[in-house]
């Protein structure tokens, strides 16, 4: 049963491809950072269903806008967040041009192949595709290449393609229909990046729910093939990771050769602040002794589609030759960079005035602070005001600024200035309270010393029942 407009995905390691793996969880969110150029802050993006990696000294991330494939690139993971989208795809083509949804690449030989699935509006006619790219660029451009339609099931619904290599031979993972769920995990066999050469094998995977089996990947050691997947639908605060395995000389395509391993391997962490983490994907660090995992979450245990955000952390490998996910860290923990990563020079300054670098927050007028939001704000406090003419004003130095704080139904508008220049008005308004939302990013400036004021109005749109604004997290970019 189809649940909810979204995506997962599949994929794998691909030894043409690039692959992607994992690894180990660092910092915490109540612990002060390394060195602030080898430590980064999530979220890295404010997208769902993301997949990430790692070319041409480069991190490159995609995730689901809809009506077109964006990518963001970035010498540094910390910087992601400050990267601007380069639009690789879009399509004039009518069975295909919407609902664009989860994003992955993969390199053979001196191109790249991107995978995703789209439909003509309507959401039962989601099916898979597949671009390549006119040179060895992951970021393009891309001409189209083939529709991937297994033959049995020629005109069937399908999500989330991914890729398996195994044993020189490539395979298409996708969620769609089967008989077990109309979101269920295929694989079928590929003769070539773009061709589908034979029928797909409908896997029976556990998920702790009805719902959906959805966004395969792989990981490859110990002597096995390791298949993580989410489960459930991504709305749900339940949204989670599940686990098959596959030795090594066994047929992917047979079904009874995946052996399924028992509960969820990464799941909601209401201490943490931390609800619905999936739709994951697998990336090495840059000197390749990392595995690190790329998923997205939500900071609220309301049933919603909203504030799904990109979220990176490190992840290791159990004594019995699996992986452990580990637990999901709390949005803006700090974390040491990938090994190899060359960092940015980026820090944090906090609504009370504590900073990882050269910055500060100073306020006019009377402000309420406190620590009720708990997991949902940076360092568990944060700063709320109603009343017009009240600011805070950051002060700091680098090249751009974003702000990051509660979202909620009793916020306003707050009036945004850079340097004493035009005010821009940004509405704090949430209909759902959502934790280290990203309200603002600054445009880019001249390296140096800067201000960024959030002056009060008092003012809220009809929605909202309230005209608050609130002052959390500033993640300030060096370079």
């Amino acid at each position: 049963m189809r649940t909810r407009p979204r995506l997962a995905l599949v994929t794998a390691l691909l030894a043409l491809l690039v692959g992607l793996v994992c690894a180990p969880q660092a910092g915490a969110a109540g612990r002060a950072p390394a060195a602030a150029g080898g430590t980064f802050r999530n979220p890295l993006n404010t997208g769902p269903d993301p997949f990430l990696a790692y070319a041409n000294g480069a991190y490159h991330l995609t995730t689901t806008q809809g009506d077109s494939i964006r990518m963001w690139r970035s010498p540094s993971l910390a910087t992601l967040l400050d990267a601007d989208p380069i639009t690789v795809w879009t399509d004039t083509g009518s069975t295909r041009n919407q609902h664009i949804w989860a994003p992955e690449f993969y390199r053979s030989g001196n191109r790249w192949y991107l995978y995703y699935t789209a439909d003509d509006g309507t959401d039962d006619h989601h099916r898979l595709y597949v671009l390549e790219s006119e040179r060895d660029d992951p970021a393009g451009p891309y001409h189209f290449k083939a529709k991937l339609t297994p033959p049995n099931h020629a005109d069937d619904f399908a999500i989330d393609p991914g890729i398996l290599q195994r044993d020189g031979r490539l395979y298409l993972a996708y969620s769609g229909i089967n008989a077990y769920q109309h979101n269920g995990l295929n694989i079928a066999p590929l003769a070539n990046p773009w061709t589908v050469s034979g029928a797909a094998s409908a896997i029976d995977a556990a998920g702790g729910c009805p719902e959906v089996r959805e966004g395969p990947e792989f990981l490859h050691r110990n002597g096995r093939t390791w298949m993580t997947y989410s489960t459930c639908d991504t709305g749900k605060p339940d949204y989670q990771v599940w686990m098959m395995s596959l030795a090594d000389g066994a047929d992917p395509l047979v079904a009874g050769n995946w052996k399924q391993h028992a509960g969820p391997v990464f799941s909601r962490a209401d201490g943490h602040g931390v609800f619905g983490p999936g739709h994951h994907a697998f990336f090495t660090s840059p000197d390749g002794t990392q595995d690190w995992l790329i998923y997205h979450a939500k900071t609220t245990s309301v049933n919603t589609y909203s504030n799904r955000t990109t979220r990176a952390q490190k992840i290791s490998w159990k004594a019995d030759g699996s992986p452990d996910l580990g637990v999901p860290l709390a949005l803006g923990a700090t974390q040491d960079l990938p090994a190899g990563d060359p960092g940015s020079g980026t820090y944090w300054i906090n609504d009370d005035g504590r900073s990882s670098g050269a910055g500060s927050v100073a306020y006019t007028g009377s402000w309420n602070s406190g620590t009720g939001c708990a997991a949902q704000c940076f360092w568990g406090d944060d700063h709320w005001s109603d009343q017009a003419g009240n600011s805070a004003t950051y002060t700091f130095t680098g090249t751009r600024i974003a702000l990051l704080s509660v979202r909620d139904t009793g916020n306003g508008i707050a009036a945004i200035s850079v340097d004493g220049g035009p005010e821009q008005r940004v509405d704090y308004y949430g209909a759902i309270r959502t934790g280290e939302t990203l309200q603002y990013l600054s445009p880019r400036l001249a390296p140096g010393t800067h201000t960024v004021r959030v002056r009060v109005t008092g003012e809220r749109s009809g929605a909202s029942g309230a005209a608050f604004v609130s002052v959390d997290r500033a993640e300030v970019y060096t370079d």
